[in-house]
Formats: structure tokens, sequence, C-alpha cells
């Protein structure tokens, strides 16, 4: 898969198509917004009815990615899980197949609203990972350098020969990057919204996911 490259904090990082970050330099895979058990958790809301395949397709697309980048360090970048209850209800397969990604690798779960506390499931649980020159937390914080974060599950649209395409996507300025939901049952909130053109320097860039990741002005 093709991914864009691109320099923050003096760190060289490439945007993978699939929704992933890679940091070669750390061999450092990370992924934001799986929201694990989302069906699981809207059926035990009373809510619309969706097919229960999301794990899987999520834990799919990741093992695929940790076979192309061979990391030995993946952070999580929370809101992993729809809410605690849903990571108590993985079936058996799903929380093995969890297992089987980790072994071997140093594997960080960040804290995020919708998974404030600790899973039973492996790995390290943090507020958030400062890992110099970088800082791995959920949610963007004003007036930061070098961080690395997820929480808005941004999208943006290309028109080009009369046909527009809408994506998650990945913003990107000086001081910070904000991933895309990497979660397959996720929805999204426009680039031009004011939260995110607030957090946004001028010249931030758009670059939406899949098989060509390249940048964009980031749509205002």
């Amino acid at each position: 898969m093709n991914g864009y490259d691109f320099t923050l904090a003096g760190a060289d990082l490439q945007v993978r198509g699939s929704g992933a970050l890679y940091w070669p330099a750390r061999r450092l895979l990370c992924v934001s917004d799986l929201h694990l058990g989302k069906s699981e958790r809207m059926a035990r809301r009373g809510g619309t009815a969706l097919p229960p395949y999301e794990t899987q397709d999520t834990l799919s697309r990741l093992d695929a990615e940790l076979a192309a980048t061979t990391p030995e360090i993946v952070v999580c970048l929370g809101d992993s899980f729809d809410d605690a209850a849903a990571a108590d209800a993985l079936p058996d397969r799903d929380r093995l197949w969890i297992s089987r990604l980790q072994a071997g690798r140093r594997w960080v779960w960040i804290e995020g609203n919708h998974d404030p506390g600790p899973v039973d499931l492996g790995g390290t649980h943090l507020n958030e990972l400062p890992m110099h020159p970088l800082v791995f937390r959920h949610i963007a914080q004003p007036a930061q350098s070098g961080e690395i974060s997820g929480h808005y599950h941004p999208k943006a649209s290309l028109t080009a020969k009369g046909r527009t395409i809408t994506r998650p996507c990945f913003l990107i300025d000086g001081d910070r990057v904000i991933l895309p939901a990497f979660g397959t049952y996720t929805g999204g909130l426009r680039c031009h919204d004011v939260v995110l053109t607030d957090l946004m320097r001028d010249e931030a860039l758009a670059v939406l996911t899949g098989p060509f990741p390249a940048p964009i002005p980031m749509p205002r």
C-alpha cells in the first residue's frame, strides 16, 4: 500500500492509506478509534441493529498493517472499544486474535473518552505516551507541538473529473497530526467543522485514505 511521507517535529513519519500512521525510526505503528464492539454496544442499548462483523473486519485490516510494517510498538490512540462493556463482551476468538497481534510487541492502549479504564486484554494502558519528539494522546490540545491524536474521525471530500469522493482523512500541520478513525463502523467529522479549523493551522493538509494517499489543502 502506498503512503505519504512527511516530517513532524523532526520525526519522519508515513501516512498509510489504511488510516494507520507509521514511524519507521521507532518501528511504531499507530491507529486510532477502532471502536471494537460497536455493534454489540448498539444492540445492548436498543439501537439500530448492525451486522456483527465490524470487529473482525477492523482486526483483519489491522492484522494486514502489522504484516506490512512489522512494528515493534503498536499504539492504539484511544476509543479502541466502543465502551468498557463492549471490551468485556468480545468473544474468545477476537480476544485470542488480539493476543496474537500483541505477541512479541510493546502494545499501548491510550485512554479515550469511550474507554477510560484499563482493559483485560494485555498491553499497557496509559493516559498519553510521550516519545520524544512526539506525544501520543486521544484528544488534541491547543498550543502543542509534535502531537499525534485522534478522536474527531476527520473526513474530507475531493472532486475530480466530475466525481466527488468522501473518505476518512489525516489532518497534518506543523504542530500536529489528527488521525482518522480506523474502525469499520465509525462516522466522521467534516474538515470544515469549526472544531477542526480552530485546531489546525492555515497551511494544514488533508490526506485522504485509500490506495493512493496524497495531500490536498485542508477543506475549510
